[in-house]
């Protein structure tokens, strides 16, 4: 009988994926000869695991070793590619290139969720009597000038506030709202909108956001246009509401994430703001395989890891396919906390992360509503939304659902469908559907 609740069209792509996935290994099999080509088969699968397990020495050493294992990391990917190219085999490269990129557009395709992606749903609203701005000329490069978004924001009813030095932005947001403000926004990075989107929802006001930022992580995941944060302004007059999940870490909210463990320590050393990859990378080796690892333990609901080396947690679970989770966020209203965490004491669970970030034994995934972090230590570093902290341990994180009200520009690009990671044991499930 037909699984009616499958689409036929999933299916038939689950499918496709194996049948491209299968001929890129025929192509090479054929064209090499079936000896040579399952030797090629291997040294193209050998190529990727010391390929991982070069990424680990180079953040994990100094020194010589840190510059051999670049070398390593480099040479592997290349000698693969030489001995194809000296088996007269180049247009086998490009030909099995083509049908892996097929097969994994397929498969993820055929894994998305139905539907499309889900927004949270829009509220129809009078346009603000009083909106207040904080806009900190500094971000971004200067954005907030070279834009000049702070003569518009004026030009469309706003009292703006141009940062001046060093302020205190939570000060600034009350006196606004006690003066009668009615809606507050922020022209900066996700630190700065972290403190004012608190404020927002404590006071019951809505909050704005500019994308003048650097990474505008939440005006991304919010769907705002991030290349011109003038559009965002036109919130200000054709706008409409949605209400979206604030995270806490201990007493302080973050729109995004709190990270722990050896990013959280990397954030708060005085010289990340000025290198911030140098600075990592003279720092991670210590801070993963050293005396000053961190040993974190996490409970996450009912789930619990003890010995995590970095944990993050943020607003509504992570979607991107990639390792680390810090694409995008499919929705910022599901009501739960995402759980990240990564525990690699050595090379050989470095290299099995080729099997898969949900797979691996190194990653522990996992959504809750709430996440405690405790240490051997009195406090512990957090990293809220890129801003260093230190909060007493442990530290309970929880999910504060719809208690933000954002309003957004009416017309947004808004957020891409979910591109989910590869899950070949999910995929071949559907295909046999």
């Amino acid at each position: 009988m037909t699984d009616v609740t499958v689409p036929a069209g999933r299916r038939l792509l689950a499918r496709l994926a194996f049948v491209l996935a299968g001929t890129a290994v025929v192509v090479v099999l054929v064209a090499a000869g079936l000896r040579a080509g399952v030797g090629l088969v291997l040294v193209g699968g050998a190529g990727t695991v010391i390929a991982l397990v070069a990424t680990w020495w180079f953040i994990t050493h100094r020194g010589l070793v840190r510059w051999l294992a670049g070398i390593l990391m480099l040479l592997a990917p290349l000698t693969v590619i030489v001995l194809y190219v000296q088996a007269r085999l180049a247009w086998v490269v490009v030909v099995c290139a083509l049908l892996w990129s097929a097969a994994l557009a397929c498969g993820r395709r055929a894994l998305a969720p139905s539907g499309g992606p889900d927004r949270p749903a829009e509220l129809e609203v009078p346009p603000p009597r009083r909106p207040y701005l904080i806009m900190n000329p500094r971000s971004g490069g200067g954005k907030v000038e070279r834009f000049g978004l702070a003569q518009l924001a004026q030009g469309l009813g706003a009292e703006v506030c141009v940062l001046d030095g060093p302020q205190d932005v939570a000060a600034l947001a009350h006196r606004a709202v006690d003066n009668g403000a009615d809606l507050l926004g922020v022209a900066g990075g996700d630190g700065t909108q972290a403190i004012v989107a608190g404020i927002a929802a404590q006071r019951g006001v809505p909050f704005m956001v500019v994308s003048a930022g650097t990474r505008n992580h939440f005006a991304l995941d919010l769907g705002l246009d991030r290349d011109d944060p003038r559009r965002c302004l036109d919130a200000l007059s054709d706008g409409v509401e949605v209400r979206v999940d604030l995270g806490v870490a201990g007493d302080r909210v973050f729109v995004n994430n709190a990270s722990f463990g050896a990013y959280a320590e990397v954030v708060r050393n005085p010289a990340y703001r000025d290198g911030k990859t140098r600075t990592t990378l003279d720092l991670l080796p210590g801070l993963l395989t050293g005396p000053r690892a961190a040993v974190l333990r996490v409970r996450a609901d009912e789930a619990g890891l003890v010995g995590a080396q970095a944990v993050l947690v943020s607003n509504n679970p992570y979607g991107s396919s990639d390792f680390a989770g810090l694409g995008r966020r499919p929705r910022l209203d599901g009501g739960v906390l995402g759980v990240l965490a990564v525990t690699v004491r050595n090379a050989a669970e470095a290299a099995g992360l080729v099997r898969g970030r949900r797979r691996s034994s190194a990653v522990f995934q996992q959504t809750a509503t709430e996440v405690v972090i405790t240490a051997d230590t009195p406090s512990l570093p957090v990293g809220l939304d890129g801003e260093a902290v230190t909060l007493p341990a442990p530290v309970r994180c929880v999910v504060r659902p719809g208690a933000l009200r954002v309003r957004v520009p009416r017309h947004r690009p808004g957020v891409p469908s979910h591109r989910p990671e590869l899950d070949w044991v999910r995929l071949r499930g559907l295909a046999l559907s």
